[in-house]
């Protein structure tokens, strides 16, 4: 098992090591960026300890696009080797840029995670993350490259295709949305092929909450070892943080290029070391973008316990969900991935589902609909339906009705699954 040294640093040699970063990192955007420079000259803020990045004013998603397209680099776009930027479906994209130095670390934090899901030079590396803009395809494709891995770009789409490619190169290791490997596995069986039986051995899955339900189900699906991957465009891309094959028990921060905070996302403040909250990165090495407190809206709790591993990098739990993807319903919080997560240990049902939220007289309604098995071509849909009904009721504390269709009857992702029909804002705008 091969551990980079960084990885196996004591607390206080890490954290000496970050406050030095640190202190560049503010350095760096006081001078070369305009939005950092004012709120920084307005806080005066002196970096003596990491305790004092808590002085260091949040980045919200908005701060991007208002700063739409350059206008939060630190270097000029000539020095800058790559853009990436996001879909902008819910206004202006964010953008965000690399030097060559920047695709160099990036290669380095994603060549590590492949690592930590047990990768190793020589594999072969079959890519069905989309390349583009999406930081997905080519972030796994770097660090591919800078492992040593064969790397296949499949992209995404184009299934049959990629089933074909699996066939034929025989790779050991691939790398999607948990939702994609979920549709290749599918589609592999209506082929008559044994997804358990192909070569591959390591699924590196990432860009969207899945359980550990769905992790099982994928797991014994391919015959692999199933690994989460984080990352977004707006910190680097994916690689920032990785589980481990050995327990699969957190994901280890790539804690030299980044310093991780978990906060309350109401007050803003701090939560204990182990609780939930908000995910909060400032980066420490970027030289194009450099971040301060950067606010995903991801929800996850963090541990700087030593993992079983023997790495003591910070690790992070699975992300629970987004912020901006909790459903109100009649007053109960519920995230997708709770419902996942009950919804997956119903015996009789695929693990396909999707919520539709509608509005009428002013009351929110939720329809559940999941897809039969089709290995119970006899199951009573009626009893299923009242079974996961009182499943979402007791653990999930919310009343929806539950709709069991036939299998294939709900779409299937070729990127990132899409859970959550929210009709209520249709309905507002029909009454009007």
């Amino acid at each position: 098992m091969q551990i980079d040294p960084q990885e196996l640093y004591g607390r206080t040699e890490r954290e000496r090591d970050q406050l030095q970063k640190l202190k560049e990192t503010v350095n760096r955007v006081s001078e070369r960026v305009p939005f950092y420079r004012e709120k920084l000259q307005q806080q005066n803020v002196r970096m003596t300890s990491l305790q004092d990045v808590r002085n260091l004013p949040f980045t919200i998603k908005q701060d991007l696009r208002d700063s739409y397209p350059f206008g939060m680099f630190a270097v000029g776009r000539e020095e800058v080797a790559r853009i990436h930027a996001s879909s902008g479906t819910s206004g202006k994209s964010t953008v965000v840029g690399y030097t060559k130095q920047d695709l160099s670390h990036w290669g380095q934090m994603v060549s590590r995670a492949i690592r930590l899901a047990g990768g190793k030079t020589g594999d072969l590396l079959h890519n069905a993350y989309g390349y583009g803009l999406f930081t997905g395809g080519l972030g796994l494709h770097a660090g591919g490259e800078a492992l040593g891995v064969t790397v296949v770009p499949a992209s995404g789409g184009q299934t049959d295709r990629q089933i074909q490619l699996i066939q034929d190169f025989g790779p050991t290791i691939l790398c999607s949305t948990p939702s994609y490997a979920l549709h290749l596995g599918e589609r592999m069986k209506q082929l008559g092929l044994a997804p358990e039986n192909s070569s591959l051995q390591i699924g590196i899955f990432g860009a969207e909450p899945w359980t550990e339900e769905m992790r099982a189900y994928l797991e014994e699906l391919f015959g692999i070892k199933a690994c989460d991957i984080y990352g977004l465009s707006e910190v680097v891309g994916p690689g920032v943080a990785m589980e481990c094959h050995e327990a699969q028990n957190g994901l280890h921060i790539a804690e030299d290029h980044f310093l991780v905070e978990v906060i309350d996302p109401l007050t803003l403040e701090p939560v204990p070391e182990g609780e939930e909250g908000e995910l909060v990165f400032t980066s420490l090495t970027k030289e194009a973008f450099p971040i301060l407190r950067y606010r995903t809206g991801d929800i996850a709790s963090v541990t700087r316990e030593p993992c079983q591993c023997g790495r003591t990098t910070a690790r992070m739990s699975r992300v629970k969900g987004r912020i901006d993807d909790m459903l109100v319903i009649r007053g109960v919080n519920v995230y997708p991935s709770e419902i996942e997560h009950q919804l997956l240990q119903v015996d009789g049902i695929e693990p396909h589902y999707q919520v539709k939220l509608t509005t009428k007289d002013t009351m929110t309604y939720c329809t559940l609909f999941v897809e039969r098995s089709r290995e119970r071509e006899n199951i009573n849909s009626v009893w299923l339906q009242e079974v996961i009904k009182e499943r979402m009721k007791t653990f999930c504390l919310i009343t929806m009705d539950v709709e069991v269709v036939e299998p294939f009857t709900l779409p299937r992702s070729l990127g990132k699954a899409s859970r959550i029909v929210d009709e209520r804002k249709v309905t507002k705008v029909n009454q009007t």
